[in-house]
């Protein structure tokens, strides 16, 4: 069975885009009990659980998440916190799990999280910026959100950016991308009328607005957006790529600078055995904080 991905709301599992993607599992669920049931039936069935969730959840989510992984003693659970806006997530879910079917194995999975991350670009269509503050948004872009009608469109990731619509453009992705749209109230199409044909995307899904979407960006006047790689054999070919490690404590494979599941760092080159040493020299890796 392919390893589990799990997310901590329905609205943050997408449709699967074709009929070999697993579904996500929502976890943790609304009682103490139910979710330690839930968590370890995954583990018997898939064999370990990789389980995503927004920086921006309330603490008692993050809370019982640690509570169910320390209860059941086990260290087939992956906890990983993401910082992106909800349907950045639930993009990056969706990646995940298109992943979990081909031959990765299950420490490779959770560490190209941050792989994937930064190849998503996530943003929203705001009518106010006032109570936005997980980008960085200057005084006179606070002092214009306060007219009437203002609108700015939003990028928090992978760089962050704000732009006034009608005066400024958000910079794109130079890859092709797949749109998924969002929209709250009051609806608007710039997303799907100005912004997809600018980023020359490949295809425009809407999707409904994920409930921590609203307190992510500070307001409920706003349309999501996140563009990323779609094509199962492009995710495949991109985390296929770098180079792989053997995580020092837990001794999962790795990519990248961080294990995915025990959230050990890399050893720095001098302090890996020689013959790592003599593999890093032929093989190009990721840069360190790159992803």
């Amino acid at each position: 069975m392919p390893t589990a991905i799990a997310v901590t709301s329905p609205d943050l599992v997408l449709p699967p885009l074709d009929r070999q993607t697993p579904p996500a599992v929502v976890q943790p669920l609304d009682s103490l009990e139910s979710s330690l049931t839930a968590m370890h039936a995954l583990i018997e069935q898939h064999g370990y659980v990789i389980s995503l969730y927004p920086a921006s959840v309330p603490t008692e989510v993050t809370r019982r998440l640690r509570t169910v992984r320390s209860v059941l003693e086990s260290d087939r659970i992956a906890l990983l916190g993401i910082d992106l806006p909800p349907l950045g997530v639930a993009l990056l879910a969706q990646q995940l799990r298109q992943l979990s079917v081909c031959d990765f194995s299950p420490g490779v999975l959770a560490s190209s999280a941050r792989l994937l991350a930064h190849y998503i670009y996530a943003g929203a269509l705001l009518g106010s910026v006032a109570k936005l503050d997980r980008v960085p948004v200057t005084l006179k872009s606070h002092a214009k959100s306060w007219v009437p009608g203002a609108q700015f469109a939003v990028l928090a990731n992978p760089r962050p950016q704000l732009a006034r619509i009608g005066q400024e453009e958000l910079a794109g992705p130079e890859f092709g991308t797949r749109l998924l749209v969002a929209s709250g109230q009051p609806p608007s199409d710039w997303v799907t009328a100005t912004l997809a044909p600018a980023w020359r995307v490949q295809g425009v899904e809407t999707v409904p607005l994920p409930q921590e979407s609203a307190r992510w960006w500070g307001t409920t006047k706003l349309a999501e957006f996140a563009a990323g790689l779609y094509d199962v054999s492009v995710l495949y070919q991109l985390v296929s790529s770098v180079r792989r490690e053997e995580c020092h404590w837990c001794g999962l494979e790795l990519i990248g600078d961080r294990c995915g599941f025990c959230a050990a760092p890399l050893p720095p080159p001098q302090e890996l055995p020689a013959p790592a040493i003599r593999a890093a020299s032929s093989v190009r890796a990721l840069p360190r904080g790159a992803t």
